[in-house]
C-alpha cells in the first residue's frame, strides 16, 4: 500500500475515533500532517490515540506515530510543510542540537485533531540511555534541566534518559526516564519528590499507579527554573486489571478506538501539575512489537 493510501486509511480511523468521542476533527489540521509523513505509514508505522482529563487537554484527541526512515529528522519537513513556524526561539534549534551530541535512534510525531501539530519525540536505544549532564550542556536546552540536576541525580535518574519530546506549540520539553530505580515509585518517594519540586500532594490513586509504573517523565520550559509537571504511567492489555478507577472520558476512548493490530495495548498515565492531578489514556491503533510507549 502506498504512503498516501495508508495515510488516507489512518485519517479515516482518526476521524471516526474523534466522532465517537464527540470531538470535531479538523481535516485542515490533520490531513497535512499525515500526508507529509506518508512514507512512515507505508512502512507500517505505529499509531496511537490519547485523551486526557486536564483543563489544557479537554475536547481534543491526540495522535502519535513513529516516523520513517529512522535516521531522518522530521523537523525540517514540518517547517517546509508549514506545520510549524520558523522561530528564533531555542525550541527551533533543540532537536538538531540533540542530534549533534546524542545518537538519536527513533523519531515520533504528536498532533491533536483540533490543535494540530504539537511535538517531535527523539528516542534513544534501550541500551543507549543518555546522561542528563550531556543534555543539560546543550545551549538550547531549558536551563531548568541543569538547575534541577541534584534532584535527578539523588533519585538515580541522571543516566536514564530514554526520550526527549519537544513541544513546539507550547514551547516546553518533556524528558522521559526508563529503567529507573524501583524506589522512585514507592509511595513515600513519590510523595517526597513532589514536595521537593513544589507540586501538590499525590492522591491515593496516583500512589497506587506508581506500583506498576514503567517509567516517568518531567516537563520543563524556558520560562521557569522549576519542574512544571511530573508524570508516570502503566501499560496493560486490560484496563479492568488496574486497581484504580478509570475516568469515564478515558474509558470511553478505550471502548471507541478502532484497532488494527494483534494485541491491544493501553498506557494509563497520571500527571501532577500546579493546578492538580490529571489522567490520560493512550490506546494503540497499530503498534509494532518492541516499540516504546510514550505517556
Amino acid at each position: 500500500m502506498s504512503g498516501n493510501a495508508e495515510a488516507a486509511e489512518l485519517y479515516s480511523a482518526v476521524e471516526e475515533t474523534a466522532r465517537l468521542l464527540d470531538i470535531t476533527c479538523s481535516r485542515d489540521k490533520v490531513w497535512p500532517i499525515l500526508a507529509a509523513y506518508g512514507e512512515a505509514f507505508a512502512h507500517a508505522a505505529p499509531l496511537a490515540f490519547r485523551v486526557a482529563t486536564g483543563v489544557h487537554h479537554v475536547r481534543d484527541l491526540d495522535c502519535r506515530f513513529v516516523t520513517y526512515p529512522k535516521g531522518r529528522n522530521p523537523y525540517p519537513l514540518a517547517l517546509s510543510e508549514g506545520l510549524v513556524r520558523e522561530t528564533d526561539h531555542p525550541v527551533g534549534d533543540l532537536l538538531s542540537d540533540i542530534e549533534g551530541r546524542c545518537p538519536v535512534d527513533t523519531y515520533g510525531i504528536d498532533f491533536g485533531v483540533v490543535s494540530g501539530f504539537k511535538k517531535i519525540y527523539a528516542g534513544f536505544t534501550p541500551d543507549g540511555l543518555q546522561e542528563l549532564s550531556k543534555l543539560a550542556d546543550i545551549p538550547s536546552m531549558p536551563r531548568s534541566l541543569a538547575e534541577n540536576m541534584n534532584f535527578f541525580t539523588r533519585h538515580g535518574l541522571d543516566d536514564r534518559v530514554a526520550f526527549i519530546a519537544i513541544d513546539y506549540a507550547h514551547r516546553t520539553v518533556n524528558v522521559y526516564f526508563n529503567g529507573i530505580p524501583a524506589e522512585c515509585f514507592e509511595p513515600k518517594t513519590i510523595t517526597s519528590m513532589l514536595r521537593e519540586i513544589g507540586l501538590p500532594e499525590p492522591s491515593e490513586q496516583m500512589l497506587k499507579l506508581g506500583q506498576g509504573a514503567f517509567g516517568l517523565y518531567i516537563t520543563l520550559s524556558w520560562d521557569s527554573a522549576t519542574i512544571e509537571r511530573f508524570c508516570f504511567g502503566v501499560t496493560t492489555t486490560d484496563l479492568a486489571s488496574l486497581s484504580v478507577r478509570i475516568e469515564p472520558e478515558l474509558q470511553r476512548l478505550a471502548e471507541s478506538v478502532p484497532y488494527g493490530g494483534v494485541d491491544r495495548k493501553f498506557v494509563y498515565g497520571v500527571a501532577s501539575a500546579p493546578e492538580g492531578e490529571y489522567y490520560k489514556l493512550e490506546s494503540h491503533y497499530k503498534w509494532n512489537p518492541g516499540t516504546v510507549a510514550f505517556i
